[in-house]
């Protein structure tokens, strides 16, 4: 996917603080506990992982997620393991910060609360490691099922936000500027999907129907000047996934990435994984993968490190450390 950093650029991507804002927790399953339950039909690397894969489309990729978690997230405490190991890995590439979600859609087809959900993410936390929980929805969630739950949790204890997940091309229903009010209302904080399959025009929806201040993805963004320039004004910020983009071939190749058009301009952007289990990717990678394909300096890299405890979920004591760290590294 990209060349190989040298390994000055490899230490100090590894020693640079960071924060991972955009994670599917669901995505982020361990393969590992899939070869700890089954190790026969697990027992081989996934193909998806290769530098060079592309999915051939969205829903096949979301139906291969699928059907593993469904193996996997079948109770709190499955999720409660998970967390452990997926937080263990971000210790180990000195993350300090995470906003992680779990899809409401798992709420209807297990009949697991969504509160239990929550605090089996929460209790998986280790020292060293401030995490922050988001439910997600996808665009036609709310049924018959759904729609007492996406009402009420707003109250919910340990849930910091709500996103809107999944495919584009369905239509934003009425519910959904409604229920992001409200979540705001409550000191929640609101997230959207835009502008990954989607046109440019679903970006400056979230932004001005939804109202959100965190765009996942938005990649698309970049098809209409007065979008990009909407965000800039608004403080908004991409939370953006650029190892995710090119295996989904929502762009090309890494080098054609927006990021580096973004982050020209002003405007604040992130650097997550999304999907680590489809895509074969952590962190570390995707701050090489600017550095090598799209020719990020160091302190390119420190400024979206920077970017991501900016907009952190903590007090401004905790904020200020972090950043100060990230000043000396």
């Amino acid at each position: 996917m990209h060349a190989p950093i040298d390994t000055q650029t490899a230490d100090f991507i590894h020693r640079l603080p960071k924060t991972e804002t955009h994670l599917h927790i669901e995505g982020a399953l361990p393969y590992q506990l899939l070869q700890k339950l089954n190790p026969e039909k697990f027992s081989q690397p996934q193909r998806c992982w290769a530098p060079d894969f592309k999915w051939q489309c969205f829903e096949d990729f979301e139906a291969h997620l699928i059907e593993h978690a469904m193996h996997w997230f079948t109770s709190p405490e499955r999720y409660h393991e998970a967390a452990k190991v997926i937080f263990a890995g971000h210790l180990d590439q000195n993350v300090r910060y995470v906003e992680t979600s779990f899809h409401a859609g798992m709420i209807q087809f297990l009949g697991i609360p969504g509160p239990e959900i929550v605090q089996a993410i929460q209790s998986a936390v280790p020292a060293g490691l401030e995490v922050r929980v988001f439910m997600g929805m996808a665009r036609n969630s709310y049924n018959e099922v759904l729609a007492p739950v996406l009402e009420e949790c707003v109250t919910w204890e340990g849930l910091s936000g709500i996103d809107l997940h999944g495919v584009e091309y369905l239509p934003l229903e009425a519910w959904t500027s409604k229920l992001w009010s409200k979540a705001r209302a409550h000191g929640l904080v609101t997230k959207a999907h835009a502008g990954e399959f989607g046109p440019a025009g679903h970006v400056r929806e979230a932004l001005e129907v939804l109202g959100v201040q965190r765009i996942q993805h938005g990649v698309r963004a970049i098809e209409d000047n007065s979008v990009i320039e909407l965000a800039i004004q608004n403080d908004v910020t991409f939370d953006l996934c650029p190892i995710s983009n090119v295996k989904l071939d929502v762009v090309d190749e890494l080098k054609t990435h927006p990021i580096r058009q973004f982050f020209d301009r002003g405007l604040r952007c992130t650097l997550s994984t999304d999907d680590p289990f489809s895509f074969g990717n952590t962190v570390e990678d995707e701050y090489a993968a600017l550095s090598a394909g799209l020719e990020f300096t160091h302190a390119e890299l420190k400024q979206i490190a920077q970017n991501g405890f900016e907009v952190a979920l903590v007090d401004e004591r905790t904020r200020q450390g972090w950043l100060a760290e990230v000043a000396a590294t």
